[in-house]
């Protein structure tokens, strides 16, 4: 059985919508050609676009990681975010998002933190 990779993006134009997974334990070293696939992708979505951040699968993810997770936080931010969706099933996983967020997310996105996907998906 192969395992899930560690850090998955797919891009969704016709839904303006990114979805960014995590799974078991994430370096920064796993992250970068993740980040280089999302900036490809980036210019494709519209100005009001959703992300939505599934950490169902996320064990854990090292301190290192925040940089580039603070700056797709910002290059969505320069891009027109509208709307962002995360699926943190065990509160204990939310590693800082919620405070990341506060910084670099400006007033009027709107952002929803939700237990399932289930859930996650009706709020898209």
């Amino acid at each position: 059985m192969t395992a899930a990779p560690k850090c998955e993006v797919q891009f969704d134009a016709t839904r303006n919508l990114i979805r960014m997974r995590y799974n078991g334990h994430v370096s920064a070293a796993e992250m970068k050609p993740y980040a280089d696939e999302v900036r490809r992708h980036l210019p494709k979505l519209r100005k009001g676009f959703t992300v939505l951040t599934d950490l169902s699968g996320l064990d854990s993810m090292e301190l290192d990681c925040a940089t580039e997770l603070t700056r797709f936080m910002d290059e969505f931010r320069a891009k027109g975010v509208g709307t962002v969706v995360r699926i943190v099933p065990d509160p204990a996983k939310d590693i800082g998002f919620n405070i990341l967020s506060i910084v670099h997310y400006q007033r009027g996105v709107r952002i929803a933190t939700c237990q399932t996907a289930e859930e996650a998906e009706r709020r898209l």
